[in-house]
């Protein structure tokens, strides 16, 4: 590839855009695409620039959904520090783990380097390459030989700029439309989330909780401080939580699994799996019963809660009547109380009416559109920056079943790993031996990309250009800026630019809806609708001086809070009802409810792979590079487990092996497993080290919601003969000689 020499010297190239604009890269994947804006290579370093001088790029980190602002410190062309950018509103100089270990991804060394086409059995890992020239043409002539029906495209929650260009290049062919489903999103709970604010609220939009200026908040399974939503910005908002008004704000958390966040609560209420939303509920009666509102119950709430039980709710749950009244007067009693409803919340079957029933207490305490309330996401500033919403699990096993009756010849994949993420009853695989053409962009081998028949090797985040409208965001609408810190490593491209190289080959509608030469310039042509909105650039005449500014402070963000307070639908009765959870496998040969536990360093493990991870603590056992059962003290005894047994788990779909780990921190009738191991690809880090718990989930689904009911399975624990010490940083004898201690004295 030839680099031609930008028109402008880089010392006037730096003065025009601060430190943000320095890293252009090649746009385009062919020839006649090509935008030539390079990095000076550092074997001729430009004049200025002395050895081992620093240079900081403004960025977002796509290390998850949240879109949080980094910048990244250089030296002599090598990305060396990544940190939170304290002038972004969502996380304002803060960054977790993934975030930290990005520079990982960028410099693995398993990474995909080259184009890979299978030329032997699927599976058996023999591959040559090709130059882009020819994988583009190769794949042109796919497209033109399939029938526009018979292409499918599968992508995770993707930025917000790929999204764009992969509708429009759906739109173009006339194909159905990707379907948007990664285990992440699924965790998240965002299609419930969504759900329930369409039923209560009448708006599609994700709610935001205004945690930061509460006095008091009630977690329903609401794991903010790990891996939700949003985390970095839900950790610095509950610090304010705990420091405002010269007074410690109180939390109370619901779980049947006690959480980090839990975990850094005032109470945790260990409830019944699934019987968190029935809380809600049996809390919103005793508060409109007993009148305990400060201003009086609002009238429309007087009668909502007449058909709920208090007394069997406390017997389902395991919260007797009189400890659910106190809890209930420390919520009303607040003068800013908040309740959220989290992602263990969204696991169930039942998630939908839960969501519900928990957001509704805010309103029946009269606390919203106001600080420390619960508010609703903004709508994108702009149509240019507006992408579908996730689609539902059922609308995956659609897929599947389009896959398996032979009614697609040609699959794309992008941003998701399905093979691993997805349960293995629901025949992924098996859907995929039926399908003629598997694409797939990956930076790194993975279970899928084994599978595939052609593999394009993508850049990561840190080497290509975009932006992400942030959704959830703070009480700002925010546009992320994302641009290139260093010089491609290798021979890759984003997937952007590659549909649009595919665009310009295809032509006629295609072309017509993807009409840009480059990424770059699509980028630019969406930020002109930026251009007069009041935020923090201002530069309503220069294109160019908007994406300098754009770039160095990390993106664009209104200057007033654009959050939209919710107001309950008056023409849609309340219907407040949840109906009892339902779990697959019967109680008597599965005796416990299966909790797949979102991984705080890999979210739903796609991280397995970076070193500095998978040493990372877990923070409420301290173990690393295993998978272990979380097992309370009493469910250890009944099955005369002791720490580090290895033990099969297995639900009616499947089986796998994992440690024991004792802890008082859960309830009794659950065994909790960590999302994130149990990969057979991933590279070195990841392979083949503990198992995989989303393999042998049941692919039940919500009736109301179509999403997965991934704490929807039981299982039964049978100990092995084998034992295995887990690496951990804290010694569990002590804890093991007062508990055998403890069961002597008890007989």
């Amino acid at each position: 590839m030839q680099h031609k020499s930008l028109p402008i010297s880089r010392r006037n190239f730096l003065a025009l855009s601060g430190a943000g604009i320095a890293a252009l890269v090649a746009s385009g994947c062919t020839a006649n695409l090509q935008q030539m804006v390079a990095m000076e290579p550092y074997i001729h370093p430009p004049e200025e620039t002395l050895p081992g001088e620093d240079v900081w790029f403004a960025s977002t980190c796509r290390m998850c959904p949240a879109g949080c602002g980094i910048i990244v410190r250089t030296s002599n062309g090598r990305a060396r520090k990544i940190e939170g950018n304290p002038a972004h509103p969502l996380n304002q100089g803060g960054l977790c783990a993934r975030g930290q270990a990005g520079l990982q991804q960028l410099y693995h060394p398993d990474r995909l380097q080259q184009i890979q086409i299978r030329n032997g059995e699927r599976g058996q890992g023999q591959w040559e390459t090709a130059s882009w020239n020819e994988v583009i043409d190769q794949i042109t002539s796919i497209i033109q030989n399939n029938s526009p029906e018979r292409i499918a495209f599968l992508t995770g929650l993707l930025p917000g700029y790929q999204a764009g260009i992969v509708g429009r290049f759906l739109d173009g062919l006339d194909a159905p439309d990707a379907i948007i489903y990664d285990t992440q999103t699924a965790l998240d709970g965002r299609v419930v989330m969504a759900a329930a604010s369409q039923a209560l609220f009448g708006e599609n939009a994700l709610p935001v909780f205004d945690i930061g200026r509460a006095d008091v908040v009630f977690g329903f399974g609401a794991n903010f401080l790990e891996t939700w939503l949003s985390p970095v910005s839900y950790n610095r908002a509950y610090g304010d939580m705990r420091s405002q008004f010269g007074t410690r704000g109180t939390f109370v958390a619901f779980e049947p699994r006690m959480s980090m966040t839990a975990a850094n609560a005032d109470r945790w209420v260990p409830v019944e799996p699934g019987m968190e939303g029935a809380v809600a509920l049996a809390l919103g009666r005793i508060i409109v019963d007993e009148n305990m509102v400060h201003d009086g119950i609002p009238p429309e709430y007087e009668t909502l809660y007449d058909d709920v039980d208090v007394a069997a709710i406390a017997g389902a749950s395991g919260i007797e009547v009189e400890e659910l009244t106190r809890l209930a007067r420390i919520f009303a009693d607040g003068h800013h109380p908040i309740a959220l409803p989290g992602n263990t919340l969204v696991g169930y079957s039942n998630s939908l009416d839960a969501v519900k029933a928990v957001e509704v207490l805010n309103f029946v305490v009269g606390h919203t559109g106001e600080h420390g309330a619960m508010m609703l996401t903004p709508p994108a500033p702009a149509r240019d920056f507006r992408v579908s919403p996730p689609n539902s699990f059922d609308d995956v096993l659609s897929l599947i079943n389009r896959m398996t009756n032979g009614e697609v010849d040609t699959l794309f994949i992008l941003g998701a790993n399905p093979i691993y993420e997805l349960p293995q009853a629901a025949n992924f695989v098996a859907g995929l031996e039926q399908v003629e053409n598997i694409i797939t962009f990956a930076t790194l081998p993975d279970e899928t990309t084994a599978l595939s028949d052609i593999v394009l090797p993508i850049h990561t985040y840190l080497e290509t250009w975009g932006f992400e409208f942030n959704n959830p965001s703070t009480d700002k609408t925010i546009v992320s800026a994302q641009q290139p810190v260093v010089r491609p490593l290798y021979d890759t491209r984003d997937p952007a630019d590659v549909l649009l190289a595919l665009a310009d080959q295809l032509g006629e509608d295609v072309k017509r809806r993807l009409p840009w030469p480059n990424l770059v310039n699509y980028i630019q042509t969406r930020l002109v609708s930026l251009q007069l909105e009041d935020g923090n650039i201002t530069a309503p005449d220069s294109l160019d001086t908007f994406w300098a500014v754009w770039l160095q402070q990390g993106g664009w963000w209104s200057q007033e809070s654009n959050w939209q307070v919710p107001t309950i639908q008056q023409e849609t009765p309340l219907s407040l009802e949840v109906p009892d959870p339902v779990f697959d496998g019967n109680s008597d040969d599965f005796p416990f409810y299966l909790m797949p536990v979102p991984s705080v360093t890999f979210g739903d493990g796609r991280h397995a792979a970076l070193p500095w991870l998978q040493e990372t603590p877990d923070p409420m056992t301290t173990v690393s590079w295993d998978t272990w059962v979380e097992l309370s003290p009493m469910t250890a005894d009944q099955l005369a487990l002791r720490n580090d047994d290895v033990v099969t788990v297995q639900t009616p779909t499947g089986t796998l092996q994992a440690v024991v780990y004792i802890t008082p921190a859960i309830h009794p009738n659950v065994a909790a497993i960590p999302i994130g191991q149990g990969h057979t690809a991933l590279g070195r880090w990841a392979q083949n080290r503990g198992a995989n718990v989303l393999q042998i989930l049941s692919p039940q689904t919500a009736s109301n919601t179509g999403q997965l009911a991934w704490i929807g399975t039981r299982v039964q624990l049978v100990k092995t003969e084998e034992r295995r010490q887990l690496p951990l940083m804290e010694n569990p004898e002590g804890i093991e000689n007062e508990r055998e201690k403890s069961l002597l004295r008890s007989e």
